[in-house]
């Protein structure tokens, strides 16, 4: 008796579960994305129905989708880091700045606080490319600030749009990094979320696994990533609690402070913190991307007078 050939299940052209206004809601078109970044057709075979797919358990498949995707929807023609750098998924950073946008209630004349800004700049290539807001862009790798200064640099769109400010001591988020003469509307943070480095590895191969349906002793890091990025001690908890005892000092300067949650158990204690410290208004924003939950925690000091003023300057 012959087998049949599996049937490609049914797929929703539009992905839902995205912002409505992120550019990355429909399926990709493979063709379309070539022609941006020809050596992307390397990495894209069938899949098991049959159907063109990227390669996403390869970091260098998923550094060139994102090449093709920033060029093709985002108008950035230069987008390079060292690989050994943390490669983010497109779609979901550009949902945490529409998000952003929607709390914010204004589009024009933000000034963005990105926390970590990482080799590859991403959150600052999108807000500037979506909302033309302003940055500053903190990092405690120097190397980092050097490659995200080049992205910057080497794109027209985006040049005198940020300030990078280099944090020298690890233990500081905010301190030496907000000014004296600072008004930021809005903190964002993707913080490290592993705490060590077996952690780390675990995640991937879970994460490889779900991708491929195979188990493997060694793994790449899909979104690579060096270690300052991608683990902290005391995790993703411990760094978000540094986070909020900080914003107290800053209480003022700033709007809105927030922050990725990737493991829905560090919540509770975020809330519990989060009360202690008496922030005045307190968010949590659900975020789904393609095959995974998440969401934005949000907290303000200032009150529905001090916020309405605010938006007036």
């Amino acid at each position: 008796m012959e087998e049949k050939e599996k049937e490609a299940p049914e797929r929703n052209k539009i992905k839902t579960n995205l912002h409505p206004n992120n550019k990355n809601r429909e399926q990709y078109d493979l063709q379309e994305l070539v022609k941006e970044v020809p050596e992307l057709k390397n990495y894209i075979k069938p899949n098991k129905y049959g159907e063109d797919s990227i390669q996403f358990s390869d970091p260098a498949a998923v550094k060139l989708l994102n090449k093709a995707l920033l060029s093709n929807y985002y108008g950035i023609k230069n987008w390079d880091f060292p690989d050994t750098n943390l490669c983010p998924p497109i779609p979901g950073r550009a949902d945490y700045i529409h998000y952003m946008a929607d709390l914010l209630g204004k589009k024009e004349n933000i000034t963005c606080l990105d926390v970590g800004v990482g080799a590859n700049c991403i959150y600052p290539v999108l807000g500037i490319s979506e909302y033309n807001w302003d940055f500053i862009a903190s990092d405690i790798n120097a190397d980092s600030i050097d490659s995200a200064k080049e992205i910057i640099k080497s794109n027209p769109t985006l040049k005198g749009k940020v300030k990078f400010r280099l944090q020298k001591d690890k233990n500081n988020i905010f301190k030496t990094v907000i000014k004296p003469k600072d008004k930021i509307d809005v903190t964002i943070c993707n913080p490290p979320f592993h705490s060590s480095k077996k952690e780390a590895m675990r995640g991937s191969m879970r994460k490889v696994r779900n991708l491929t349906g195979k188990r493997s002793k060694k793994v790449k890091l899909n979104f690579a990533g060096m270690a300052n990025e991608l683990i902290c001690e005391g995790g993703e908890k411990q760094f978000i609690s540094n986070m909020i005892a900080e914003s107290v000092k800053y209480a003022k300067k700033c709007l809105w402070f927030t922050t990725l949650v990737s493991k829905e158990e560090n919540l509770k204690d975020i809330y519990k913190q989060l009360e202690e410290v008496k922030a005045t208004e307190v968010k949590t924003v659900n975020m789904g991307t393609t095959n995974k939950i998440s969401r934005i925690v949000v907290w303000s000091f200032l009150d529905e007078k001090e916020q309405e003023e605010w938006k007036k300057d």
